[in-house]
């Protein structure tokens, strides 16, 4: 049944978020740093992105002789194309609007407390101190975990696949998203959970496309999303293990641009 596979890995998301979430309030501060750090090497993929390549490399034609500059046209287009969206800054407006509807109900339990009570007053004092820190938590959450779970060819593929009655890979993508969506809720907080939603947008939209196009797109095409996607994986490793501020969000155009690109160069302009 198509849809399936998507339903199974949100599914997987959530159930490991929540284990995270329960599991890291018995670690300790440093630890969790330290598996941050472990998680984003892990994450980087770059040797997918070289694999992929290699196989561009061997593609007859015009497309084989520069799929270098391919490679890097198609990362350049689609982040000119994120930059003029600013979908870096729209993914974080986002996670900032789930935030405040997070916080509304934590705020209502503070006002049912006597307004002159002292106990009222530190809870106020702390929810103010801490405000800003776990804003910054959810958002960084958030967007991590929406990129990572986004990002990539098996997000593209397992959707198309989906969408034809194939979830397999979305099973296999369901097992390794509620593993790792257990370490990044332990160290990242209730964000990694609303990751969700942009992923079953992304996906519904991608497996709903295909049930109605049908199996039109070509196999080289599918590659070129894994150059492209492996470069930017690797980007969100980095962020995760050396604290850098690449915009990733930024350049999220550049994996359907590569789609776009090779799927012309392949079938339109074979020679």
């Amino acid at each position: 049944m198509p849809g399936i596979g998507i339903l199974v890995n949100i599914s997987a998301i959530i159930v490991g978020s929540l284990i995270g979430l329960a599991v890291g309030r018995l670690i300790k501060e440093r630890v969790r740093a330290g598996i941050i750090q472990v998680q984003g090497l892990a994450v980087i993929g770059i040797m997918g992105s070289i694999s992929a390549l290699t196989e561009l490399s061997h593609y007859p034609g015009i497309l084989g002789r520069f799929f270098l500059v391919v490679f890097c046209l198609c990362l350049i287009i689609g982040t000119l194309i994120g930059e003029a969206l600013a979908l870096e800054t729209r993914l974080k407006a986002m996670g900032k609007a789930l935030q405040k509807r997070v916080q509304r109900g934590q705020n209502r339990k503070l006002a049912d407390y006597d307004q002159g009570s002292e106990s009222l007053d530190a809870s106020v004092h702390n929810v103010k101190t801490n405000s800003r820190k776990e804003d910054r938590k959810f958002v960084q959450g958030f967007i991590t975990a929406s990129l990572v779970y986004c990002v990539g060819a098996m997000a593209i593929l397992g959707s198309i696949q989906d969408g034809l009655g194939n979830p397999d890979t979305l099973f296999v993508k369901a097992l390794l998203d509620g593993t790792i969506s257990i370490f990044f809720a332990s160290t990242l907080g209730i964000g990694v959970l609303f990751s969700i939603i942009p992923l079953f947008i992304l996906q519904g939209s991608i497996a709903s496309i295909t049930f109605v196009v049908g199996d039109v797109i070509p196999l080289i095409a599918i590659t070129g999303i894994e150059a492209v996607g492996g470069i930017l994986i690797a980007g969100i490793g980095l962020n995760l293990a050396t604290g850098l501020k690449l915009r990733i969000g930024n350049m999220l155009p550049s994996v359907f641009v590569a789609l776009a690109v090779v799927w012309i160069m392949a079938e339109v302009l074979p020679f």
